[in-house]
């Protein structure tokens, strides 16, 4: 069989063996020629161009140059060392430089040699250089080799120590391309949808994004090999939520009674925002509906996401179920908790906190309350999911900042109903759209997109160093307005004692500014013990101190309506979302708050970008786009989840249309034939298990 071809193990492919065979797996991921093939490259390059060493400037990104290297020498001592390399052409004179792998480049470079090299050329002190270029004899066979369109492939220092750069990469591909049968690389989309989307053949991709022919090609082979990644991560999300609406039964909540009715007419604490009333009509026709629902809740810090969980609890106990509320932090739990108990007390609903603080007495009492029934919301950490803690009528799960809790912890809450609970997913982190429909494709997904209505813009203003006395003085007039003060120093984990250092030193300086008696300041940060930070934070939260200087423990949980300005320590240091999420511990309050953002006076090009992007918008789904531009997909949330991103030429940051109509595809596609027993569809069936990656189905709550 051809295909079988594609399955040959990588060492049987000329020239490698089995030690080289080695680095291709450990280095890359290729076991087979399959592997090899799809190994994309990253970038393309026109090398029939040359510059020469005269025209060189900064604002070239790549250039090409032809010439001899005249002189080797290696440079430093031991660790420190370098191979320099003068390279001339009929221009001028250019420094290459080795900072890695100067042994082995040393051994095979030449002088009086003619070199074509390729990199990027930067000026350090009065000339160019150009660091670890790409360097190739100048050859007829290397030439030939060029063509307009050349593919440039990933690769590492052991990989070049065993002659895979990018140039021994490319010619391993070309050898293997001349093997391949013609029907090797079998078609893996149904022909329907090749139509419809104008698609190349899989075949002819394949070879198009190797060895272009010309640009219109390229581009052509690019779309095909994107789409069919993002395809059939759509269709196996998409098609996983079709299988849950048909196949998992959900508890039907019919009734909206005194507890939901009572709450709505009388106790609201302000009147729903058109977000929120949109938001809960879709949770009520899920709940309803016969069908699980799993449906994830976005919503900016602040626009009244927990208000709207609450409804959804009171239709379960409308209809005799329970509720439970899960938070990733002892804080963040017990601020539900005190709000949720304070908003129900009216209405006469039990109420319970479960953390990995509680007392034995105290879950004593609350789990036998939970198991006959008597406690109807249960609010807790990752403790709610132990064995013990066994529900009467669990009918809701409400997971908070789903992302910081593992995938095994997820499923065990699902696991507590006598008929699978409705899950609601919230989340404060605004997520882009391409990064949802990735995350979350099999989860209905709603978006609170208003604020409350009262609530002001926070003002945020980016600071630099010489302006710190205006800064002081700023937290001086609001202090003496009766305002309070949060100021916040990053705590990194790799430089977490030098952090703590410069923590203890800005909390000196500050009590220097403020000092007692007249002014109070807490310092709360992880290395604490708890009932420390717990009286720290409480002497805040009822206005013993004004000032507050913590780590980013204070990012979720802390609610003080008082506090107006919120002072961000080396802001560069944070990610735009960890920024965005901070700000938004401030204005809570009727009265103006302000961000202000602190850092250095030398910022690169990203951290400025954070900076003015904070001070021109208060929308975190502006802020998320920008940080997805930034910071790629792999770390948006600041966890990275688990195989979810591992695309092979797909890139959702600039890929959306693409993955939107990939989407669109899968959909219509399973709308015909959900179980893809067509035999037009066979063919997706086939390739869906074969894509199948082992992505987290948020829909199962693990």
């Amino acid at each position: 069989m051809a295909s079988a071809f594609l399955d040959t193990p990588i060492e049987y492919l000329k020239g490698i063996g089995p030690q080289r065979a080695d680095v291709l797996k450990t280095e890359l991921g290729v076991f087979t020629f399959r592997d090899l093939i799809t190994h994309y490259p990253f970038r393309y390059v026109d090398r029939t161009k040359f510059q020469s060493v005269k025209d060189l400037s900064e604002d070239l990104p790549y250039v090409q140059l032809r010439g001899v290297i005249e002189s080797l020498t290696t440079v430093g001592v031991k660790r420190a060392q370098r191979l320099v390399a003068v390279f001339r052409d009929n221009t001028g004179i250019i420094e290459l430089v080795w900072f890695q792998g100067h042994k082995w480049m040393a051994d095979k470079l030449k002088t009086q040699t003619e070199y074509i090299i390729f990199g990027k050329p930067t000026r350090f002190g009065g000339r160019f250089n150009i660091a670890h270029p790409e360097i190739e004899l100048a050859n007829q066979e290397n030439m030939a080799l060029k063509s307009a369109f050349q593919a440039v492939y990933s690769s590492t220092e052991k990989l070049k120590t065993k002659g895979f750069d990018s140039e021994g990469i490319r010619k391993l591909m070309k050898q293997l391309m001349a093997q391949i049968p013609g029907d090797a690389i079998e078609e893996s989309l149904s022909a329907e949808v090749m139509n419809d989307y104008k698609l190349l053949s899989k075949n002819e991709a394949v070879r198009q994004i190797h060895f272009p022919d010309n640009n219109l090609q390229l581009q052509k082979a690019q779309y095909r090999l994107k789409f069919e990644e993002l395809f059939y991560v759509q269709l196996k999300l998409l098609r996983l939520h079709h299988q849950t609406v048909k196949t998992v039964p959900g508890a039907v909540f019919s009734k909206v009674g005194d507890y939901f009715n009572g709450f709505y007419n009388k106790h609201l604490p302000f009147q729903l925002t058109n977000a929120q009333k949109r938001v809960v009509k879709e949770i009520r026709t899920d709940m309803g509906s016969g069908h699980q629902m799993n449906r994830l809740l976005q919503g900016d810090v602040g626009s009244g996401k927990t208000l709207v969980a609450l409804l959804s609890m009171l239709l379960a106990i409308d209809n005799n179920y329970q509720a439970c509320l899960m938070a990733p932090t002892e804080i963040l739990a017990n601020q539900h908790f005190v709000t949720i108990s304070e908003l129900v007390f009216p209405l006469g609903i039990k109420v319970a906190l479960l953390t990995g603080s509680s007392t034995q007495k105290e879950r004593r009492e609350l789990l036998a309350q939970l198991q006959s029934g008597d406690l109807q919301i249960l609010i807790g950490t990752h403790a709610l999911i132990e064995d013990v803690v066994q529900f009467k009528n669990l009918g809701l799960v409400v997971i908070d900042e789903q992302h910081r809790f593992g995938v095994a912890q997820r499923a065990k809450l699902r696991e507590k109903g006598k008929v699978p609970p409705h899950i609601l997913i919230m989340t404060a982190t605004p997520i882009p759209r391409t990064l949802a429909m990735t995350f979350y494709g099999d989860l209905d997904t709603s978006v609170i997109d208003e604020m409350p209505p009262g609530r002001k813009p926070i003002k945020t203003m980016h600071f630099m160093e010489p302006q710190r006395l205006r800064m002081i003085g700023f937290m001086r007039e609001q202090i003496a307005l009766g305002r309070q003060v949060y100021v916040v120093y990053p705590l990194i984990k790799e430089s977490e004692k030098l952090d703590l250092q410069n923590l203890q030193k800005g909390y000196d300086d500050i009590v220097k500014e403020f000092p007692p008696p007249q002014f109070q300041v807490s310092i709360v940060h992880g290395k604490l013990k708890s009932e420390q930070k717990d009286f720290e934070m409480q002497r805040f939260v009822k206005g013993e101190t004004q000032i507050m200087v913590a780590t980013t423990v204070i990012e979720v949980g802390v609610n003080v309506p008082n506090a107006s300005v919120m002072v961000i320590e080396s802001a560069e240091r944070f990610g735009l979302s960890q920024l965005h999420q901070l700000r938004g511990r401030v204005g809570r309050g009727a009265e103006q708050s302000f961000c202000i953002l602190m850092t250095s006076y030398k910022l690169g090009a990203d951290s400025r970008t954070r900076m003015e992007t904070m001070v021109r918008t208060n929308d975190g789904f502006e802020i998320s786009e920008v940080d997805l531009k930034l910071r790629g997909p792999g770390d948006i949330e600041g966890t990275q989840q688990s195989g979810v991103l591992d695309l092979k030429i797909a890139d959702l940051v600039h890929d959306g249309q693409i993955l939107q109509m990939a989407r669109a595809a899968a959909q219509t596609v399973l709308n015909e034939d959900a179980d893809l027993k067509l035999e037009k569809n066979k063919v997706l069936e086939k390739n869906l298990i074969l894509n199948a990656k082992n992505r987290p189905s948020w829909a199962k709550v693990g």
